[in-house]
Protein backbone atom coordinates (compact mmCIF):
# COMPACT_ATOMS: atom_id res chain seq x y z
CA UNK A 1 0.00 0.00 0.00
CA UNK A 2 2.94 2.26 1.15
CA UNK A 3 4.01 1.69 -2.87
CA UNK A 4 1.11 2.38 -4.28
CA UNK A 5 0.48 5.44 -2.30
CA UNK A 6 3.60 6.66 -3.33
CA UNK A 7 3.63 6.01 -7.06
CA UNK A 8 0.52 7.17 -7.02
CA UNK A 9 0.27 9.26 -10.23
CA UNK A 10 2.61 6.53 -12.09
CA UNK A 11 0.49 3.86 -11.34
CA UNK A 12 -2.99 6.11 -12.23
CA UNK A 13 -0.94 7.37 -15.45
CA UNK A 14 -3.30 5.88 -17.50
CA UNK A 15 -6.22 7.36 -16.34
CA UNK A 16 -5.08 10.91 -17.46
CA UNK A 17 -2.86 10.17 -20.20
CA UNK A 18 -4.82 7.91 -23.19
CA UNK A 19 -1.26 7.26 -25.03
CA UNK A 20 0.36 5.03 -22.06
CA UNK A 21 -1.28 1.56 -22.31
CA UNK A 22 -3.88 0.42 -19.37
CA UNK A 23 -1.89 -2.71 -18.89
CA UNK A 24 1.52 -3.81 -20.01
CA UNK A 25 0.64 -7.14 -21.83
CA UNK A 26 1.29 -6.42 -25.02
CA UNK A 27 3.79 -9.45 -25.54
CA UNK A 28 0.86 -11.38 -24.41
CA UNK A 29 -1.28 -9.97 -26.81
CA UNK A 30 1.65 -10.49 -29.36
CA UNK A 31 1.92 -14.31 -28.78
CA UNK A 32 -2.48 -14.42 -28.99
CA UNK A 33 -2.79 -14.72 -32.49
CA UNK A 34 0.62 -17.43 -32.95
CA UNK A 35 -1.39 -19.97 -30.17
CA UNK A 36 -4.41 -19.53 -31.42
CA UNK A 37 -3.49 -20.37 -34.96
CA UNK A 38 -1.37 -23.10 -33.42
CA UNK A 39 -4.79 -24.45 -31.21
CA UNK A 40 -6.90 -24.20 -34.39
CA UNK A 41 -4.85 -26.38 -36.80
CA UNK A 42 -3.02 -28.42 -33.89
CA UNK A 43 0.21 -27.81 -34.91
CA UNK A 44 2.63 -25.69 -37.56
CA UNK A 45 3.16 -28.08 -40.64
CA UNK A 46 7.30 -26.90 -40.58
CA UNK A 47 9.32 -25.16 -38.48
CA UNK A 48 10.42 -22.78 -41.63
CA UNK A 49 6.50 -22.09 -42.01
CA UNK A 50 6.50 -21.43 -37.78
CA UNK A 51 9.45 -18.90 -38.29
CA UNK A 52 8.24 -17.31 -41.30
CA UNK A 53 4.44 -16.75 -40.19
CA UNK A 54 6.33 -15.74 -36.43
CA UNK A 55 8.42 -12.72 -38.65
CA UNK A 56 5.71 -11.19 -40.41
CA UNK A 57 3.76 -10.63 -37.53
CA UNK A 58 5.95 -9.65 -35.69
CA UNK A 59 6.96 -7.14 -38.16
CA UNK A 60 3.63 -5.95 -38.84
CA UNK A 61 3.25 -5.84 -34.52
CA UNK A 62 6.23 -3.58 -34.62
CA UNK A 63 5.14 -1.14 -37.62
CA UNK A 64 1.59 -0.90 -35.85
CA UNK A 65 3.36 0.08 -32.72
CA UNK A 66 5.93 3.15 -34.44
CA UNK A 67 2.79 4.15 -36.18
CA UNK A 68 3.72 3.55 -39.42
CA UNK A 69 0.96 2.64 -42.17
CA UNK A 70 1.40 -1.45 -42.49
CA UNK A 71 0.67 -1.49 -46.03
CA UNK A 72 3.46 0.79 -46.64
CA UNK A 73 5.50 -1.11 -44.08
CA UNK A 74 4.64 -4.07 -46.10
CA UNK A 75 6.91 -2.82 -48.92
CA UNK A 76 9.56 -4.62 -48.26
CA UNK A 77 8.45 -6.92 -51.22
CA UNK A 78 9.66 -4.13 -53.15
CA UNK A 79 12.82 -3.99 -51.32
CA UNK A 80 12.14 -0.71 -49.35
CA UNK A 81 12.18 -2.27 -45.65
CA UNK A 82 10.60 -0.40 -43.06
CA UNK A 83 13.08 1.19 -40.32
CA UNK A 84 12.69 1.60 -36.70
CA UNK A 85 12.53 5.09 -35.17
CA UNK A 86 15.77 4.53 -33.39
CA UNK A 87 17.28 2.83 -36.59
CA UNK A 88 15.86 6.04 -39.09
CA UNK A 89 17.49 8.79 -35.74
CA UNK A 90 21.02 7.09 -36.65
CA UNK A 91 20.85 7.41 -39.94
Amino acid sequence: MDRLDRYRCDVLRFSNDFSVSFDNNQAERDLRMAKLLQKISGCYRTEAGTSNNLAVRYYISTARKEGANVLDALRVCEGIPFMHTAARAQT
